[in-house]
């Protein structure tokens, strides 16, 4: 999954098709499960001190949050490939960079969007200040990014190939 300036939100189908399924369950199924409870809190009498009332309420705001979420991430979203694998840092890609030079001290991570973050590798967003610094950058080039407290970093990329999921 990759961003574009323009909100265009590129996904390959499987990502596409795993967000859709998300948006259908928290649309209907979850919908109706999150009423039940809120409904059965409810016949439990005085809803100023009944903490299940407010704790279903309160996971239903966060369910219609991620329900807008995917409802406009989708509706810009554009089904395609993964990048090619031309050496060139590009969302989509995995990145390998070295720290300051330092070989040894290395970080690999996926350059996308958040939506497609995974447990299996770190992701970082390609407008943060690191991807924005490494994208567009080929394998052996230095790249520089702005850190928190306003210093330059330097990173040298390792290696770039497209995301297998």
């Amino acid at each position: 999954m990759t961003q574009t300036s323009e909100n265009v939100t590129w996904l390959t189908q499987e990502a596409y098709d795993k967000l859709k399924e998300e948006l259908e369950y928290l649309s209907g199924p979850a919908r109706t499960e999150i009423a039940t409870k809120i409904a059965a809190a409810r016949e439990e009498g005085d809803l100023r001190e009944n903490g299940g009332y407010h704790a279903a309420k309160e996971e239903q705001g966060k369910q219609e949050l991620r329900v807008r979420q995917l409802t406009q991430l989708l509706e810009h979203a554009k089904v395609g490939e993964a990048p090619a694998e031309s050496g060139v840092v590009a969302p989509g890609m995995v990145v390998t960079i070295a720290f300051d030079g330092d070989e040894d001290d290395t970080v690999t991570f996926l350059l996308a969007s958040r939506e497609y973050a995974s447990n299996d590798i770190e992701t970082y967003s390609p407008q943060s200040p690191l991807g924005s610094g490494v994208s567009g950058k080929k394998i052996g080039e230095d790249a520089q990014y702005e850190l928190p407290n306003g210093k330059l970093a330097s990173v040298k990329i390792l290696e770039a190939k497209p995301y297998q999921g």
